[in-house]
This record gives structure tokens, sequence and C-alpha cells, in this order.
């Protein structure tokens, strides 16, 4: 028997590893899944640029390839998630309250007290996607990056705004739902009206548009699609 090539998945916090990792090892079950909790948005962290962005995440995952004494060889892909967090929206549909003590998120706005600072977090944030998309390796390991939009609680949960309190709850409930049937798990992420899987290539052209990074949209699907080639499991 070969051994089993490890299938590394970046997300962005520990919520999204409770909803999608025991779902994930099952559906790449010739692989050994890892998840990689960056426990922040490397998009739009400070001092991460388009110049820089792709040694950072480099540089995250051989450290943890080092302190799980693992090889560059051991991995098969990687699978990096991020939120899209209305990165592509015009200037226009930011809304500034100087009454409000967090920034609000909804299909069609973002209403913040900071426009000038959400401004220019989506500017750098773009800016660095645009820069990882079409990226084909990190570390010379395949990678590939997907979105959730707004962001994960909106694709998985239909949910805006959520505390972390119900991040979690959502997120037990959701792995729970599906990890005894990733048919059901498959069917909804690439098949329901939110989904976004003609070719990975197409799927970020549309993201970029008009409002698409403030609604409910995901590409992940084009993982699992029949004739993808992104991931081929280790027989």
């Amino acid at each position: 028997m070969s051994f089993r090539k490890i299938v590394l998945v970046i997300v962005e916090g520990p919520s999204e590893d409770e909803a999608l990792s025991v779902i994930l090892e099952k559906i790449y079950s010739n692989n050994t899944v890892r998840i990689l909790i960056m426990h922040r948005d490397i998009t739009s962290e400070k001092g991460v640029s388009s110049d820089n962005i792709i040694s950072k995440i480099s540089k995250t995952v051989s450290t943890y390839a080092i302190s799980t004494h693992f090889k560059k060889s051991d991995f098969q892909e990687i699978i990096h998630i991020v939120d899209t967090d209305g990165a592509y929206i015009p200037n226009s549909h930011i809304i500034e309250d100087k009454n409000l003590k967090k920034t609000i998120y909804s299909p069609t706005y973002i209403k913040t007290n900071n426009k000038i600072g959400i401004e220019a977090r989506n500017k750098q944030k773009s800016s660095n996607i645009n820069k990882i998309w079409n990226c084909k390796k990190v570390w010379g390991i395949n990678y590939h990056l997907f979105y959730m939009s707004c962001n994960l609680d909106h694709v998985l949960y239909n949910k805006l705004n959520s505390t972390n309190k119900e991040k979690w709850e959502d997120s037990f409930d959701f792995a729970k739902k599906y990890k005894e049937n990733i048919p059901r798990f498959i069917s909804f992420i690439s098949g329901s009206d939110f989904s976004v899987t003609s070719s990975y290539e197409e799927s970020w052209d549309f993201i970029k548009k008009d409002l698409h990074s403030l609604e409910r949209h995901t590409n992940l699907g084009v993982c699992f699609s029949e004739d993808s080639s992104l991931l081929k499991t280790t027989e």
C-alpha cells in the first residue's frame, strides 16, 4: 500500500476547522487531510502585500511541515479557503456610520464606523487575492485558492455577522448534519444556487464583478466536480 499523501487545508479560524475537517477527511479518504488554522486573515494582515504574500504563505506552510516532521514530498495539495468580505465591491457600497461599534455586512453594502479603513482593507485584500488565486505552487506544493462569500458563515449557514458563540454552534451542527452523508454535502456545496462551479478560472472572474464578493457564493465545489483535475487521490 502506498503512502497516503497529505492534502493540507488552510483556513482562517477554528470554527472553519470544526465545520469542514471531518467532511473533507471522508471525501479525500485515500489521502491524509491536515487542517492548518491561520488564526488570522493573511490577505488583509498588516504588512502583507502582493509582493510578499506568496512567500509568507510558503513560510507558514514550511513552518507547519517542520513542526509536524513532514517533508515537502509528503504533501499532494494545498487547499486554501478565504472569505471574500466584500473585497471587490465599489467604494460607494461602503457606508460610514460613526455610531457603530463593529462593521456590519449585508449582501448589498458594508456599514462601518471607518469607511477609509475598509476601503484600504478591500484594496489590500483584493490585490493579494488577485496575486494568489492563480498561483500554481506554494513551497513547491500544488496550490489552489477557494472562496466563501461574503464569509464561511454566509455560505454554509446563510448567516451574516454571527457572534463567536453562533459560529461554534453552527459549525458543530453543520459537521453533524453532513459527516455521515458526503453525497449530500457535495450536492449542497456544488449544486446550490450559490455554487459557482463553471471552472476554477471563471469562478474567480465571477466573484470580482459587481457585488458578488458580498453576496452568498462559493467556488469550493470545483474541488469535487467529476472532471476536476485539481485533487487526484493517491491509490
